[in-house]
Parts: C-alpha cells; structure tokens; sequence
C-alpha cells in the first residue's frame, strides 16, 4: 500500500492498472480525509489487508486529503473509470442517490447497535444495489460517528434561539432544512473547505463530525463546541464496476473480507475518539459543553419535522429503508 503525493498525482493519472506495476493491478482510491482522521486511518488498514488478502494481486495506492481528486468529484471519477477506487461520505450523494442521506435524520440514529451490525444487513444491501444501480460496486462501509458538534464563536448553540441568523455549514437538502427551520442559513461545504469557511467569515458555525474537529483543527477558528448526537456520519469505499468485474476470484474475496474487518475498525475507532474527543478539545484552550437529553429534545422538536417534509417520508423506497435500519436497533 501507497501514499502518494500531489507531486506524483500527474505520473501517476498516466499509468493504467495494468501497466502500474508488472506484478500487481494497481487500485488508486481517493478520500478527502486528512492524515490524522480516524477513518483514514481506518482506510489505511483496509488498503493494506486488501493487499495481504489478495496475495499482492492487488497495489492499493491511497491518495488522501483531496490529493488525487476532489471530494464533490470521486463519484463521478470511479463511476467514469478515471479512477478505480474512492471514499466518499454519505452527504456527498446529495441529489444523486438522496436515500444515502437517510442518517442524517436529526437525532434517529444514535443506538450504536445500527452500526455494528451494519455491514452484510439488509439495510446496507438495499443501499448497495442502489450505489450499483448509479454505476459503482460497493466494497466497504466506515462509520465515523454518531456524535456531532456544533461549533461557533462567542456562545454555544445549544438551543433553537442560538442558531437564528447565524451562517452554518450545511449539508444535504433535507437537513439544511432542519437548520433552516432553526433560523439559520445552511451553506453546504465538504469538509475540507469549512476549515477556511470558518476562518475568513463565509460562514459563522459548522457541523462536524466531534473526532474530526480535533484533526481537522477547527479550534483555531472557533472556540464554543456543543456536543450533540444530531446525525450519524458514515463513509463507504467503493470501485468501478469495470474494474471490480476484472478482478480475479481472489482479489474480490480479499475485499469482502477486508470490508468486513474494516466495518469492526472503524466502530471500534468510532467509539474511541467519541469517548476522547471532548476532552482532547478542552485541551486546546476551547469552550467544550455536551447537551442534555432535555436540549437535545428541544432541538429535535424543531428539526426532524422540517427533515421529514423534504426527505419525502411518504416515499416507499425511503419508509423500507427506515424498516431495514429499525431491524437492527437492540441487537447484541
């Protein structure tokens, strides 16, 4: 497994899978994350199972930090064959596939047991053959937390008043109205660009997820984070479909099985930096309060309805998919 760097992307967009390497196929997958993300991270291990699994038939080659392509362009660039592999959040779906932004659902999806046992559920099947249905052929799911952060200047936003008049990164459509219906005005941006949204006023609050406003280091850019289980955040590997269907046996095993070890990492990492995160923000001199179940109430009351209206609750596909998750609430 590779990393490599903006100097090299050029060289490498040149080689094919079959000319990168004599005795390997060459998987370039890009992801947006920075290095000290915990789902990079995460992506890491994969990408080095995937090559121990699959005997080196396969040459992962990770790009990370939007090096090789950007994050609004990895579906598209996997789906076209530019590129063979990519890591993609589920907000990155948008209007696309919308139903991939089913957790975003203001505070639905907290029970842990949604997601240890998310991979191989019918609920992640039924989304893969829609993913497969938009030209990409699913290999991994990596949650990252059901634990968000409202950051801001000045004062925590903890409660529907706090948030009116404000700019706040937002994120797909039927969320931005749940901030809009809190009075605030939903600018979407990937992650990448709300560091420099917050630090030259294009927006003035954002959502994150609360590991990643440590490593994406929003505490210099804002200083009040209120700790709030308002969605759950995932992101999923994917190839192109041409590429997958080439591979050997051996290699498509090698990535069932690691997709299914990579799931039980990023749980695992999940839960850890949920349980460190607070405490390594107070650490760096910023403001750090986690909401009460009566405050999360309160912005609930506020927000699900106004997600409800424009995520088409009505919608069949939709209401099964709701169906397949509630399966997997309480299960051990």
């Amino acid at each position: 497994m590779k990393h490599l760097t903006k100097a090299l992307v050029a060289t490498t967009l040149s080689l094919t899978a079959t000319t990168a390497l004599a005795d390997a196929t060459a998987m370039r997958c890009s992801h947006q994350l920075p290095p000290a993300h915990a789902v990079s991270k995460v992506i890491d291990r994969w990408a080095a199972e995937v090559e121990t699994l699959s005997q080196g038939e396969i040459d992962v080659q990770v790009f990370g930090a939007d090096s090789l392509v950007g994050a609004k362009e990895n579906i598209t660039a996997t789906a076209k064959g530019d590129i063979e592999c990519a890591f993609s959040v589920q907000f990155q779906w948008g209007k696309t596939l919308p139903i991939m932004t089913v957790t975003t659902r203001p505070f639905a999806f907290s029970d842990m047991n949604i997601w240890r046992n998310w991979d191989g559920s019918d609920a992640a099947n039924f989304l893969e053959d829609k993913l497969r249905q938009k030209g990409v052929e699913n290999v991994v799911w990596l949650f990252q937390t059901s634990d968000s952060v409202f950051t801001s200047k000045g004062k925590y936003l903890k409660a529907p008043e706090d948030f009116k008049g404000l700019k706040i990164r937002g994120l797909v459509p039927a969320f931005n109205s749940a901030i809009e219906a809190l009075g605030a005005s939903p600018v979407s941006m990937s992650g990448g660009e709300v560091y420099q949204g917050l630090a030259t006023g294009v927006i003035d609050a954002a959502l994150t997820g609360t590991d990643a406003a440590v490593s994406r280091k929003y505490y210099e850019v804002q200083d009040h984070f209120a700790v709030v289980p308002v969605i759950s955040v995932y992101f999923h590997g994917y190839l192109n479909p041409k590429f997958y269907a080439g591979l050997s046996d051996t290699a498509k095993a090698a990535l069932d099985e690691a997709g299914k070890k990579a799931a039980v990492w990023a749980v695992e990492e999940a839960e850890a930096a949920a349980a460190a995160a607070p405490a390594d923000l107070a650490t760096k001199g910023v403001n750090v309060y986690t909401l009460t179940p009566e405050e999360n109430k309160a912005l609930e009351a506020v927000m699900q309805p106004a997600f409800d209206a424009k995520f088409s609750s009505d919608d069949p596909e939709s209401q099964k998919l709701l169906e397949l998750i509630d399966q997997l609430r309480g299960q051990g």
